[in-house]
């Protein structure tokens, strides 16, 4: 319901964007972290102040707002809407340069989703089309100019839950349903790598300045009662970018990780869970002096 803004370093709470009364399905901050960007299953896309949690905009939608983000200069955001109660699923991009577009939410640009609706979606590199990945596990590439699809790939056998850029920009990550995660090009969708397990994969993400992945995953929320509770039994797992293998689990959540996120500067990472706790792992000596051994 809430957004929080935390000091990463200590865990200490700095604020709340207060507004949204569903689910914040997504959140994405500009390049400078001048602005905040919110999707919410209130049918609502909002637009914050980061620093003073002040609501700058708000855009009325007709079903959950799934995905939402800023393009690489922060000019441009680009929302997904879920297909439910007779509506379908479309992309909006609205610029932000343009207030009238805000003030009379009218997108320059709103694309229909009629196959299958968008579950996960990023701005692709030089904010020229954004990457998106659906329900039925197929990748898209979307004009941010036009709106046509530019490439259009099927790796993944079932839904597509998260999709996270390299750094460069240059690859991305996707997590699936289907048990696995995968290493795409960005520009070309050309499906590099993969990452296998025995789970539903909920998010997946690239450090920065190591060959390396995590996965957070676990079973469908509905099953986790079905289970015993074992201590902190849900692990995020550690896999080698080139090698595809398995190095390294961390331990710690007691229900399905949702989301996993490296610091920028590779040194951290941190894992949301259905447990209701945000963990943040600094990484040991070992990790940094380690090699992978082929």
């Amino acid at each position: 319901m809430i957004v929080n803004v935390w000091y990463s370093v200590n865990g200490e709470r700095l604020g709340t964007y207060m507004g949204h009364t569903g689910a914040v399905w997504c959140v994405d901050a500009d390049w400078d972290t001048k602005h905040v960007l919110t999707g919410s299953a209130d049918n609502s896309c909002r637009l914050w102040d980061c620093e003073t949690g002040k609501q700058l905009a708000l855009l009325k939608t007709n079903s959950a707002v799934r995905t939402c983000g800023f393009d690489f200069g922060g000019n441009i955001i680009m929302f997904s809407t879920d297909k439910q109660m007779g509506y379908q699923c479309f992309v909006s991009f609205f610029d932000l340069r343009d207030p009238s577009q805000i003030d009379n939410n009218e997108p320059y640009m709103k694309i229909p989703c009629n196959d299958s609706k968008i579950t996960s979606a990023v701005w692709g590199p030089l904010g020229e089309c954004i990457i998106a990945g659906h329900e039925s596990g197929e990748l898209n590439q979307y004009s941010a100019k036009s709106g046509e699809v530019l490439v259009n790939v099927k790796e993944h056998s079932r839904q597509i839950n998260d999709i996270q850029l390299s750094r460069d920009m240059t690859m991305f990550v996707t997590a699936s349903k289907d048990n696995t995660a995968k290493l795409f090009d960005s520009t070309t969708l050309e499906h590099q790598k993969t990452f296998r397990t025995e789970r539903p994969v909920n998010s997946a993400a690239l450090s920065p300045n190591y060959d390396h992945v995590v996965l957070g995953g676990g079973q469908e929320a509905m099953d986790v009662t079905t289970t015993s509770t074992r201590i902190g039994k849900f692990e995020a797992r550690f896999f080698h970018l080139a090698f595809e293998e398995e190095f390294g689990r961390v331990k710690g959540h007691f229900g399905p990780i949702n989301s996993v996120a490296f610091h920028p500067d590779g040194k951290s990472y941190s894992s949301g869970g259905e447990d209701g706790y945000v963990r943040i792992h600094y990484f040991d000596p070992q990790y940094f002096e380690f090699e992978f051994e082929a």
